[in-house]
């Protein structure tokens, strides 16, 4: 297998908004960030994915873009940034940026000037259509509630926007379009950033005829949009001009991607990029299509899931591996167990299973720490967007009852994964001197960064240790994955394999013991194990209990 850096490599994604406060504003900054980063180095990982720091008027915290080559205010100056990259820089870290081009802000220039009249050089940089019969173009939803058109009475017209009616789409057809695109990464490059997260790049291509897609909820599905007739041809144009350029590291959230678009996406020849974020396994504790719920995640449909990307994009195309992201609630809340008793250990079985397993592994801030879902006491105290929107469109509609519906949203609002990064037990757990943006985990005084670093049983230092062990096994990046037990509830094991190497991975996701046959491993040396005890002492394994055993010559 083709090795590469960014193969190896530990990404670290930071929310700026939550991470650090530096001037007491109750909103986190970059130079709050640069003043974190030996504590990114202490826990060893190599990149960090910022979240978009671009000037915005933060409809949508910050991805809907007005500049992409100014800073936010809230955030500090580009003199700001370049202090943070060089400062990264230094200590071996690498900065990719968010990239959002799939739509701009409302009060981006362009849209401003694509929206004053019908026939203005920049009407074709987003998506006007015609209404029919004095309604949308189209049935197509937001995914921020509502219908996926706005109507504008200035040109009595509607424009697409598939998430907030502050975000119209870029339309990608226009040759101009993907120029401005392609000029304003090719600078952002040069600057020096070591790569992009793409958001959202698999809805850049709208399907032909724009038609009406099934119905999910109250209006069509805006999947409909994704993995567009033309997605893989825009991609091509973008690595050709621009990412095969420079030694850089992409990857692309692609809704709706199935396996065989996720192999032409992240194909090993390099053609596109050079990895993509995969869905299913986040959506499994949802009803069906339908997002919210307080469903646990179930294990042997996630096995069955993971399964089928590390198998299936092996030799091919490489996969991220992630369970965490400012979209995503907490995992420890989803698949572990937040309670006191098991917390620490069910948040070191979960990072244990996920970063043995082939592809680039991610740690979203506060993950290391094993934070949790927050407590939301009203709808007043949610902040995103989606939760509000989704709360108040599905109670008015009549769907649901509030009392129904209420602890779904909280549950798996995305607003759990955008309280403040919890660094010490004082005020405002050290994240602002000020009065923070959004309301902090009332947990804070148990779980920080103060605590964990002066313990060495925390779940930072073991998180410390899996990434340090995975710099010293080639086989935990290269190795072939074979999974064990698929039918077993409560235990997930698998196998990777290189050359004469072994490793077993074995992981109970229940708060009962279970028995494991560890037959064939008895000369193999434990790696890591979240009891620090031999596993193979008694064969049980204990609540959240996991172990890795590498054998060599086999």
């Amino acid at each position: 297998m083709k090795k590469a850096w960014w193969k190896e490599a530990i990404v670290y994604q930071i929310y700026p908004r939550s991470f650090c406060d530096s001037n007491g504003d109750g909103i986190g900054d970059l130079n709050g960030i640069t003043s974190k980063l030996d504590y990114l180095k202490e826990l060893g990982i190599d990149v960090i994915w910022l979240s978009p720091v671009y000037k915005s008027p933060n409809d949508d915290n910050g991805y809907d873009i007005s500049d992409y080559e100014a800073i936010m205010t809230e955030f500090g100056t580009m003199e700001d940034f370049d202090r943070m990259l060089a400062a990264a820089h230094e200590r071996g870290i690498k900065i990719v940026m968010d990239l959002v081009v799939n739509h701009t802000s409302d009060e981006h220039p362009w849209f401003v000037e694509s929206r004053s009249s019908k026939d203005n050089p920049k009407r074709d940089y987003y998506i006007w259509k015609e209404g029919k019969n004095g309604k949308e173009p189209n049935n197509w939803g937001s995914a921020f509630s509502g219908p996926a058109w706005k109507y504008d009475e200035k040109t009595d017209m509607y424009y697409l926007h598939l998430f907030s009616t502050k975000q119209p789409d870029l339309n990608w057809v226009n040759p101009k379009v993907r120029k401005e695109v392609f000029d304003m990464m090719t600078r952002w490059c040069e600057k020096g950033i070591d790569g992009f997260r793409m958001d959202v790049i698999s809805l850049i291509s709208k399907p032909e005829g724009f038609p009406d897609a099934k119905v999910v909820g109250l209006y069509g599905d805006m999947n409909i949009c994704a993995n567009g007739p033309k997605v893989h041809d825009y991609l091509k144009e973008m690595n050709e001009k621009v990412l095969s350029k420079f030694d850089i590291m992409t990857v692309g959230e692609t809704a709706g991607v199935t396996l065989d678009e996720a192999k032409k996406y992240a194909n090993s020849d390099g053609s596109e990029l050079n990895m993509v974020f995969q869905f299913e396994h986040m959506g499994l504790d949802g009803e069906g299509d339908f997002k919210w719920s307080t469903k646990h995640i179930p294990l042997v449909p996630l096995k069955e899931n993971l399964t089928k990307w590390q198998l299936g994009l092996d030799e091919v195309a490489w996969n991220s591996l992630y369970f965490c992201n400012h979209d995503q609630p907490r995992i420890v809340s989803r698949l572990g167990d937040d309670s006191d008793e098991f917390r620490e250990v069910s948040a070191k079985c979960i990072a244990t299973c996920l970063h043995m397993m082939q592809g680039t592994p991610y740690v979203y801030q506060g993950e290391e720490l094993g934070m949790t879902n927050t407590v939301f006491n009203s709808v007043d105290d949610f902040r995103d967007l989606e939760s509000i929107n989704a709360y108040r469109e599905l109670i008015e509609s009549g769907l649901y009852t509030k009392e129904d519906m209420f602890p779904k949203i909280a549950h798996k609002s995305r607003d759990n994964a955008r309280t403040p990064m919890q660094w010490d037990a004082g005020e405002n757990a050290g994240f602002t001197t000020g009065t923070p943006w959004i309301a902090l985990n009332p947990n804070y005084k148990k779980i920080n960064v103060a605590d964990q670093l002066n313990r060495d049983d925390s779940v930072f230092h073991y998180y410390q240790k899996l990434i340090k062990l995975r710099k010293e096994h080639e086989i935990i990046v290269y190795g072939k994955y074979e999974l064990l037990l698929p039918d077993d509830e409560n235990i997930y094991a698998y196998i990777r394999t290189l050359g004469n190497q072994k490793l077993l991975v074995v992981c109970n996701f229940s708060k009962e013991n279970h028995k494991f046959d560890f037959s064939g491993y008895e000369n193999a040396k434990v790696l890591i194990s979240n009891y620090n005890r031999d596993v193979r002492e008694d064969g049980t394994l204990k609540p959240y209990e996991t172990a890795v055993l590498l054998l060599e010559n086999t």
